[in-house]
């Protein structure tokens, strides 16, 4: 399915994008040979304000069943001026999904499945968890596993994370200068041990 646009006044009185698609995603519907089949969300997530995540679970006849996760392309702008203020495309995981950045808590709610593509994509996103749990402190030195090239002209592996501001830059190991690391979480990148000197006591 490709995109959808429409004004923010055409979202049925939803405020926020994910307000709009747990609606959207919620329904029952009666079937014609009797019963009702449907979708309910169970939790939902709009991570980095482009990309909708949520555990659907399937309904018949008011039950609950298999749930399986939705991911949406959101596009918000309020103050557009041509009047598209709010935009979606979605698609569910057995598409194997490029975004992988559910949360696990979402994760977490999704049941078995033996279709591959989603299966890769749930894999994909359980990495990406394990890659951002990793901890960054001051003083620490880390080795990148392919050199960076920055627009200053530097390129380098090795640097030490430095507090700036509300947050972390990273100055290189043999260098001066701060730089900041875009998506450094999900990078591969390693530990480099300290090289600590101690006192020689002499007796």
């Amino acid at each position: 399915m490709g995109w959808l646009f429409m004004s923010r006044y055409a979202m049925g009185g939803h405020e926020t994008p994910k307000a709009y698609l747990d609606a959207q995603f919620t329904y029952e519907r009666d079937l014609p040979e009797g019963g009702t089949s449907g979708l309910r969300i169970l939790d939902s997530a709009i991570v980095g304000l482009t990309t909708y995540y949520a555990a659907a679970q399937v309904t018949r006849d008011g039950v609950g069943h298999e749930v399986f996760a939705i991911v949406c392309l959101v596009r918000w702008n309020a103050r557009s001026k041509d009047g598209e203020h709010f935009g979606y495309k979605d698609m569910e995981e057995s598409m194997g999904p490029c975004e992988d950045d559910c949360p696990e808590r979402i994760l977490r709610l999704l049941t078995s499945s033996d279709n591959e593509s989603a299966l890769q994509w749930r894999r994909r996103c359980l990495v990406n968890l394990r890659l951002r749990a990793r901890k960054l402190t001051e003083g620490m030195r880390i080795r990148l596993a392919v050199p960076l090239h920055f627009t200053n002209g530097h390129e380098g592996t090795d640097f030490t994370v430095v507090k700036h501001r509300r947050g972390i830059a990273f100055r290189p190991v043999d260098g001066f200068g701060l730089y900041h690391i875009r998506g450094v979480r999900t990078l591969a990148w390693e530990v480099l041990p300290r090289t600590r000197v101690h006192k020689t006591l002499f007796a």
